[in-house]
């Protein structure tokens, strides 16, 4: 962090704390929407009420007072020790860091996918906290918040039975179609594969179990903080329980449904074998493996496969990523993608170039690819099977290699 201001060092850390506190401000801001609906029933004539009392309405409330106690437990430990992201330095910085938070430097933009969220949320990559005083200081948006509560939903996704079907419908196509492009399994451990927008890294897990060498990336730490918690620090399978239905009532097919509990990880995410190369990168994908001046840090021709799955509608340039996913791929080397086209900066202040999926191909083919085996894919994101509303999205998947020099 070398090359950074002191003033942009103190944005990084100020906006990294920021995120802690919305983990932690979880709890308070879930009761008062709980308290809302609490108090629209005692608004209601006698008689309404007493109808709702017969349906268990004001018990359902309760036990969801109960729930949400129960869910800001896992969120408190997954923030429990952020400095593990931050040198001495940073640590100092942080626990002195009293200015306020700038919203317009490392913001995390998201749209929405669906009733959960796609969300490759982009923030700053600096691993930084402040102290618990510098975190009361803060105002935690409605933005972080709808955040925090898709991060619960991530976790179903990724690393719950629950979340396996869904799971299965993009990531075993990917898997499978890597596994065809590299059919000799002693070569996997020599191969380099990397995930950006990794989310909370169960593919890439998936891939270092199988053998492979597999680097996840990923910007946001929203994803960062609970993925380092799900594979650093949990060690039993189902040793967590958390119930990411209950923030809206709308759509819910039972109060059960709603209030279900969802336990994870649903395989111990220790039991990667002894031989296993597997890790994760925080930072920007085009920082990281654009052109480097030094030699040595310079990755082109470095990864025989990347594979980019609800990933590539982050980019701001998409001829970038593409020319980046291009030039780090060794000659032989494939490119996987599954996913749709949400441009996440569209309508933001920043440059955002937003290609239909025809263009978007034609624009592979232009950069160097020859695209494969191109197939739609319908798939839920972060789907509630409880739930009477579900999103599908016709995502776009393809293999692709470079053409022959």
């Amino acid at each position: 962090m070398s090359h950074m201001t002191e003033q942009e060092r103190r944005d990084e850390v100020a906006h990294f704390m920021k995120i802690v506190t919305a983990f932690r401000q979880y709890e308070a801001y879930a009761i008062s929407a709980n308290t809302r609906r609490r108090r629209d029933f005692y608004r209601l004539p006698k008689e309404d009420k007493e109808i709702l009392d017969s349906l268990g309405w004001r018990k359902q409330l309760d036990m969801v007072d109960e729930l949400i106690h129960e869910n800001a437990k896992v969120l408190e430990r997954i923030v429990a020790n952020p400095a593990i992201f931050m040198d001495q330095e940073e640590l100092a910085l942080a626990e002195n860091n009293n200015h306020d938070v700038r919203d317009s430097h490392g913001m995390d933009h998201m749209h929405s996918h669906g009733d959960g969220a796609h969300s490759h949320s982009h923030s700053s990559h600096s691993h930084s906290h402040g102290s618990h005083e510098t975190s009361r200081r803060q105002q935690v948006s409605a933005t972080d918040m709808d955040k925090v509560r898709s991060t619960l939903k991530q976790i179903v996704r990724d690393w719950s039975e629950e979340g396996k079907a869904e799971r299965d419908v993009t990531y075993k196509p990917m898997i499978d179609a890597l596994l065809e492009h590299f059919p000799d399994q002693g070569t996997w451990p020599e191969k380099k594969v990397l995930i950006p927008g990794a989310g909370l890294a169960r593919l890439g897990w998936e891939l270092a179990f199988l053998g492979f060498e597999t680097q996840c990336n990923e910007f946001s730490h929203f994803m960062l903080l609970p993925s380092y918690f799900i594979l650093n620090e949990t060690k039993d399978v189902n040793q967590h329980t958390i119930y990411p239905h209950i923030h809206t009532f709308s759509n819910a097919m039972s109060a059960k449904s709603m209030m279900r509990g969802i336990s994870f990880p649903d395989v111990s995410p220790s039991s990667l074998p002894r031989s296993s190369r597997f890790s994760m990168v925080a930072g920007d994908f085009e920082e990281l493996f654009g052109p480097k001046e030094d030699p040595e840090e310079d990755e082109t021709e470095q990864w025989d496969a990347v594979l980019t799955c609800f990933f590539i509608d982050t980019a701001k340039n998409i001829v970038n990523y593409l020319r980046i996913i291009h030039r780090i791929l060794t000659p032989g080397g494939i490119w996987i993608n599954c996913g749709p086209l949400l441009w996440h900066f569209e309508n933001s202040e920043d440059i955002s170039i937003e290609l239909s999926l025809e263009e978007v191909k034609e624009l592979a083919a232009k950069i160097g690819f020859e695209l494969k085996d191109q197939r739609t894919i319908d798939t839920s994101y972060v789907g509630d099977e409880g739930s009477m509303l579900s999103y599908v999205y016709k995502t776009a998947f393809w293999t692709a290699t470079k053409f022959a020099k």
